[in-house]
């Protein structure tokens, strides 16, 4: 790959997080981390997808659908990972 298909997945990536964001809105904090999990997605789908031999839409060196899928899973899964909350009762830490 070279610079500009890096480009091209760097910008894709904070596109979709910064997407994700505005949909599921949430602070500067939630920004950060959906910018994250968008990057590393991507990164992850991409290559998953690129291993397997998938080339469903790839634009240059890019693996689009790879990418996207991964950048999707990545981020709704951090956002319902990061729903989760502690159960503090005192019942239950006895």
């Amino acid at each position: 790959m070279n610079t500009s298909s890096y480009l091209f997945g760097f910008i894709l990536a904070t596109l979709m997080g910064a997407l994700f964001h505005l949909w599921k809105d949430g602070g500067i904090g939630r920004l950060l981390l959906y910018l994250l999990l968008s990057w590393v997605g991507f990164l992850i789908g991409h290559l998953v997808a690129n291993n397997l031999g998938l080339s469903l839409i790839n634009i240059g060196s890019v693996n689009l659908a790879g990418g996207i899928i991964g950048s999707a899973l990545f981020l709704f899964l951090g956002h319902w990972i990061g729903r989760i909350e502690p159960n503090l009762s005192s019942k239950d830490n006895l």
